[in-house]
């Protein structure tokens, strides 16, 4: 049996970095599950680290992708009861690959009511959402969003509506995202129109940024004493730097700083709390592309507005 992988022997433009690469299938590690993929998203977080941007912290070569959902295959005989079940073969080896052995102890289970194309996006922007709602609660708070439009500023929104926000304003790119933000419930406005964005930045209570750069540095600038200002991506690939000592809270979240101190029960249960939100979440549509179609994939995911690019697995056993 062989096995296809997106693998990136050297960090620079994705399209560029990663090429589709396949080996022969060797025997499973007796510890592992092995997990024929079935899909996988194709997220900002997947490309990031291709470009070399936490170059000092990963190994090269490395197959890139972070999440997805797969079928097991086959189980050692503690979790033989796995065999053909879904699961999220997370926190080991990339799942941009038709077949990979992960962790039984980090492997969740899916649930039968719950599709593979919301499964296979049910880890990065959920979990990272439901860390900073926990951390930050946002009842009674009027909250702003940057990069609005987002997988994961949707779930920001929706989420931080659900438990109680007195509003939620969504500062987006592009035009396209607009119309979606409203079904939301969720109030557009765009970047370009800065005065604009710095008048909602003057009455926020707390703001949650994914890009970074001189919108972002100006939004903490005006941002009222006792507000809190949330940094949780950098997509803009450009550092905060407000012109003076803020008044506002400047802080930062990174999932993988959650995950370090997390155990394995807690692991789990995170996701047994996650699926309720999920099954009942609106989310973009998929666009599905077969992984020999992985560069029209990446290109898809550069479109603002797009369907989130979902690789399709022909995978044995499935």
């Amino acid at each position: 049996m062989q096995v296809s992988s997106l693998v990136c022997h050297a960090f620079g433009p994705p399209r560029d970095a990663l090429s589709l690469e396949t080996r022969p299938l060797g025997p499973r590690p007796e510890p592992m599950l092995r997990v024929a993929m079935l899909r996988a998203p194709v997220n900002p977080s997947d490309l990031v680290p291709v470009t070399g941007a936490y170059a000092h912290r990963i190994v090269l070569p490395f197959i890139a992708g972070y999440e997805g959902v797969g079928r097991v295959l086959e189980a050692p005989p503690g979790h033989a009861g796995l065999i053909g079940r879904r699961v999220l073969p997370l926190r080991g080896p990339g799942t941009w690959q038709t077949v990979l052995d992960c962790d039984p102890a980090l492997a969740i289970p899916v649930p039968e009511d719950i599709g593979d194309d919301l499964a296979a996006r049910a880890y990065i922007n959920p979990l990272a959402a439901r860390g900073m709602l926990s951390r930050w609660p946002v009842a009674g708070r009027r909250v702003l969003l940057s990069g609005a439009g987002s997988h994961c500023a949707d779930l920001l929104g929706q989420w931080a509506l659900g438990q109680g926000a007195a509003v939620v304003t969504g500062v987006h790119r592009s035009p396209s995202r607009a119309a979606r933000l409203r079904t939301l419930g969720i109030d557009p406005v765009p970047a370009a129109e800065e005065a604009q964005v710095l008048d909602h930045a003057r009455r926020a209570d707390i703001v949650f940024d994914a890009l970074g750069g001189l919108l972002a540095s100006r939004i903490l600038d005006v941002l009222p004493e006792g507000a809190h200002f949330v940094g949780y991506g950098l997509l803009t690939g450009r550092p905060v730097r407000p012109a003076s000592p803020p008044r506002a809270r400047f802080e930062r979240f990174h999932l993988r700083d959650c995950l370090a101190s997390m155990s394995a029960a807690d692991w789990r249960a995170a996701f047994e709390g996650l699926w309720p939100g999920l099954a009942t979440a609106d989310l973009p549509g998929i666009r599905p592309f077969a992984l020999t179609d992985w560069r029209q994939a990446l290109d898809a995911a550069g479109r603002p507005g797009a369907e989130k690019p979902m690789l399709c697995f022909g995978a044995p056993g499935v």
